[in-house]
């Protein structure tokens, strides 16, 4: 257990039953009254950010995410399933757990998940992965003027801007975390 006092951004509580990182922490002192912390916290389920206060000597418990390799093998129904590297058992992770990272899952590609006991809190894909582009339409002039872009869709069902050279069948190296076309492999 940790007192309130301890806390600190980047820690991850169990408020209630739920676990939540703490987003902002400050230590406030009144001028009548006892001091608080008052943080901010982020639902590791659902996103949500709510703020809350402490005093200084309650007690939270804080808790250990742990981190696991996992191999995408195929949708099921409305999750995905994939396959934990380190003991070989199938994982059945929600949609709203990937959000639109789904658009970039095929068959094989590695990722990191973090898990509280068997709940799965977040899903990182790889920054960069090679997709090969299934089809591409029209092209239109940069309002910067730094070049040339059309749209188009990735074999993941993802949709990128890429340059006017870049046609069917080519594969592109694409930085996930921005959904942006790096270049062409």
């Amino acid at each position: 257990m940790t007192t309130a006092n301890q806390i600190s951004p980047g820690m991850t509580l169990n408020i209630d039953g739920k676990v939540f990182r703490v987003e902002s922490s400050v230590k406030v002192t009144v001028a009548k009254g006892n001091p608080f912390v008052k943080t901010k916290l982020r639902n590791l389920l659902n996103d949500a950010i709510i703020e809350r206060n402490f005093k200084l000597d309650q007690t939270v418990q804080e808790v250990s995410l742990v981190e696991r390799a996992l191999e995408f093998l195929y949708p099921e129904g409305k999750e995905y399933l994939f396959l934990d590297v380190g003991n070989l058992e199938q994982v059945l992770v929600p949609a709203h757990v990937l959000g639109d990272k789904v658009h970039y899952l095929k068959e094989g590609i590695q990722v990191v998940a973090m898990f509280y006991g068997d709940t799965i809190f977040s899903v990182e894909l790889p920054q960069f992965l090679e997709i090969m582009v299934v089809k591409t339409e029209g092209g239109e002039q940069a309002a910067s003027g730094s070049g040339a872009t059309k749209s188009a869709v990735l074999e993941t069902g993802a949709k990128i801007a890429v340059p006017l050279f870049v046609e069917s069948g080519d594969v592109v190296k694409v930085d996930t975390q921005v959904n942006e076309y790096i270049q062409r492999v």
